[in-house]
Parts: C-alpha cells; structure tokens; sequence
C-alpha cells in the first residue's frame, strides 16, 4: 500500500468513525440500557442518554481507524498475488482483511466500549468517575473486560457485513457500467449492517452483559428471546451506522485520493 493511501484509509476510517459514533449515540444508550440485566428503566431509561459520550468521543477516531488501515493493507497484501488474488475467491480475502482488522481494533475500542456501557448504564456516574472506579476495583485488565467476547461477536461480522458489502457494491458498479457515487456505497453499507446486525445480536447481548458485570460476578442464563434484546436499536443503528460510517470513508477517501 502506498503511503497516500494508508493515510488516506486512516484519515476516513477515523472521520467515518467519529460521525457514527457522535450522531447514532443515543440510540446505542437505548440498546444497551435494553441488553443490561438490571433492566431498562433501572439503567436510566431514556434519561441521561448522553452519559458515556466523552469515551466514544476518545475512541472512535482511532478505533475506526486502525481498522481501515489494518483491512486496506490486508486487502491490498492479499491482493497482491497467490491464490487470494483471483477475483472468485475476493469474499475470501475481505473476509480475513475485515477479521483481522476486528481484532487490531478492538485493542481500542474495548476499553473505551466498557467505559462507555457502564456509564451508559449507571447515569448518575460521568465518565471519568467510572473509568477511576473500574481501574480501582479491576485494574487495567478491567478495561479489557470482555476482550474476547467482542473480538467473537465483531469477527463474524465483519465476516458477514463487508463480504456483502463489496460485493453490493460490486453487482451495483457492474449493472450501472461505472463506480458506484458515494450514496450508493452507503447504501449498500446500510444493507449489509442490518443483515450482520440481525445475525450477531445474541453474540452483542452477551457482550454487553459481560462488560457491564463487576468482577468476580457471572452472567446468568437466559432464554432464547433474551439473547435477541435490543436487536430492534441495534439493527436501526447499525443499519442506519452503516450508511454514515462506509458512506463517509468512501467520500473521505475519495476526496484525499
């Protein structure tokens, strides 16, 4: 990858990141409150639906943007020769691309994700006092609560949303006879949300109830229908996420391209 479009990948990844994040943030105050296990009017219900914001806030732009870089670089690596190169087997190279890309950037994006849930979650808290309490009573490995269970829920996906999306993009590009305007990029972006939204809600419940657990406390069993709550929120945002976050890097990268 040249350097211009590694910084280029970095500058819209991080843009694409921060729009998202800051406009959708509301709703995703609404979806954890609904995922918590105390429930949702104890959560807050609809007051305070800001808390939290100054975390998204700090970690969107670089969250956002390692994993650009780190999915352009892969792709264009992978793309470069040998057997990933051929055009039949390209879902296969967005697919480790987007995969690897999860678990670069969830390095970030944990601990700022706790952060943000327990403050979305506990309102009457600010965001500072939650990260001293969670370092008091955790350490920095309380941060990384629930590492492994966002990598497990962003890894399929991604392994959904950005095969689909390129390849949305692909059928588009080609039925039309030229590259796709950036609003239809988001369109497409907007669809396969949605779709991997739905697929990996029981996987985003059990997240979110693992980030918002104290330590040395163990989640519950729940039904069927429990691992699906919030997935209403979650598929609007992510859908509607999905327009501004992949609609935004592709103009953003365009324009720096």
């Amino acid at each position: 990858m040249e350097r211009r479009e590694f910084v280029a990948s970095l500058v819209a990844g991080g843009c694409a990141g921060m729009c998202v994040d800051l406009t959708l943030f509301p709703l995703d105050t609404i979806k954890t409150r609904l995922q918590s296990q105390q429930g949702f009017n104890k959560a807050g219900g609809f007051r305070g639906i800001y808390a939290g914001v100054p975390s998204a806030a700090v970690g969107s732009f670089p969250n956002a943007a390692a994993f650009f870089v780190t999915y352009e670089c892969t792709k264009s690596l992978l793309g470069a020769g040998g057997p990933l190169a051929a055009p039949h087997v390209a879902p296969v190279t967005h697919m480790l691309a987007a995969s690897l890309g999860e678990i670069v950037a969830c390095l970030i994006r944990v601990p700022t994700e706790v952060v943000k849930q327990r403050t979305q979650a506990s309102p009457s808290s600010t965001t500072y006092q939650m990260l001293l309490a969670t370092l008091r009573e955790e350490g920095v490995r309380g941060l990384y609560r629930g590492y492994r269970s966002t990598v497990l829920r962003e890894i399929p996906f991604s392994l959904v949303q950005f095969p689909l999306w390129e390849y949305l993009k692909t059928l588009w590009s080609w039925r039309q006879g030229h590259t796709l305007y950036s609003w239809q990029a988001a369109v497409c972006g907007a669809f396969a949300g949605a779709v991997a939204a739905f697929v990996t809600t029981p996987l985003d419940v059990a997240k979110t109830r693992i980030m918002l657990a104290k330590v040395h406390t163990h989640t519950h069993t729940h039904t069927h229908t429990d691992l699906f709550a919030g997935s209403i929120p979650r598929m609007t945002f992510i859908s509607v996420g999905g327009f501004i976050f992949l609609g935004t890097y592709e103009k953003v990268r365009r324009v720096l391209l």
